[in-house]
């Protein structure tokens, strides 16, 4: 008869080195295509790998010991210069596979002024990249996690059974989640409950994503550092868990396609000035149709995220790992 062994309880530590190495490796996979840009999804790789490699670092620093040059910061100015190139991707294959066709063919000869621009700023952008991937804060960030890995540091924290701590470290950043601002844009209080404005008409939806877009665009952000926080546990939850993970990925798909179409309108406005209301009426009316229609698929999960129940059955989750 086979006797049932007990599963080993992974550490604090143990877990922040598996995390940080699947990262870093991911980074390192993908940096010679994007040296050669060959593959702009080698580059939408390579950033992911960093921002994941930025979540792991800051949220498992109170139990490591890593030198200056893998901080927090140094890791988010080389995202930033992957993400400003990737960007410009992203806005080239919205343009190609969006709108382009769907735009009578004097729209369609004006958008050559667009590409062109375009064209140029990559090259700028692709230009910043390849001086990044060969300075000396990438070296040392190289140089230093590979020294890490093969001796890793760490500080007394990390010797704590993983499952005493999850808690601790997911709750603090899901209660900013729930905090931010953002969830009460098109929303007002009647006798101090949240109402969903669903009266709005096109015209009230712009002109509020004008003034909080901002706003918007950081509960995007958030929505992202919850959900590559929590991924890093997945293995440790039931499938509660896991679908709290899938509905927050997908808040952050619906405001990241918001915000991907106001960068659009405000890209264009910078390359057509005044003209782009008359050079490019229908692409004008493409985006203001896109965003109406963004925000009605928003607005459910707004309502269901300013319910007190889901956000008790959220904390819940965390609460009770597998």
């Amino acid at each position: 008869m086979k006797l049932a062994t007990k599963p080993t309880i992974k550490t604090l530590g143990e877990y922040a080195y598996q995390a940080i190495q699947k990262h870093f490796n991911k980074t390192l996979k993908y940096a010679k295509t994007v040296r050669k840009d060959e593959d702009p999804e080698a580059l939408h790789q390579m950033r992911v790998g960093m921002r994941r490699l930025r979540t792991a670092v800051s949220r498992f620093d109170l139990a490591l010991n890593l030198p200056k040059p893998a901080s927090d910061k140094n890791i988010g100015k080389i995202a930033r210069s992957l993400g400003s190139l990737r960007d410009l991707d992203v806005l080239k294959e919205s343009l190609e596979t969006l709108y382009q066709s769907k735009l009578p063919n004097k729209e369609q000869e004006s958008l050559h002024k667009a590409f062109n621009a375009l064209a140029k700023q990559r090259e700028v952008a692709l230009s910043d990249v390849l001086k990044t991937l060969k300075n000396e804060p990438y070296k040392s960030l190289k140089q230093t996690l590979e020294d890490w890995l093969e001796k890793p540091s760490y500080q007394p924290l990390a010797s704590l059974p993983i499952q005493q701590v999850l808690p601790d470290l997911l709750l603090p950043e899901v209660s900013i989640f729930f905090l931010h601002p953002g969830w009460l844009v098109g929303t007002q209080f009647t006798d101090s409950e949240v109402k969903i404005r669903t009266d709005w008409k096109p015209e009230k939806i712009e002109q509020h994503l004008t003034n909080k877009g901002d706003t918007i665009h950081d509960l995007r952000k958030q929505s992202k550092r919850v959900r590559y926080q929590m991924e890093l546990f997945a293995d440790l939850y039931t499938e509660s868990y896991a679908t709290y993970i899938a509905e927050v990925k997908s808040i952050q798909d619906i405001l990241g396609s918001i915000q991907d179409s106001v960068v659009m309108g405000e890209w264009l406005m910078d390359i057509f000035k005044s003209e782009f209301n008359t050079h490019l009426p229908t692409f004008a009316n493409l985006l203001a149709e896109n965003r109406y229609q963004l925000w009605q698929q928003w607005q459910p999960w707004q309502e269901r995220y300013l319910t007190v129940e889901n956000r008790h059955n959220f904390r819940l989750a965390i609460l009770h790992p597998a």
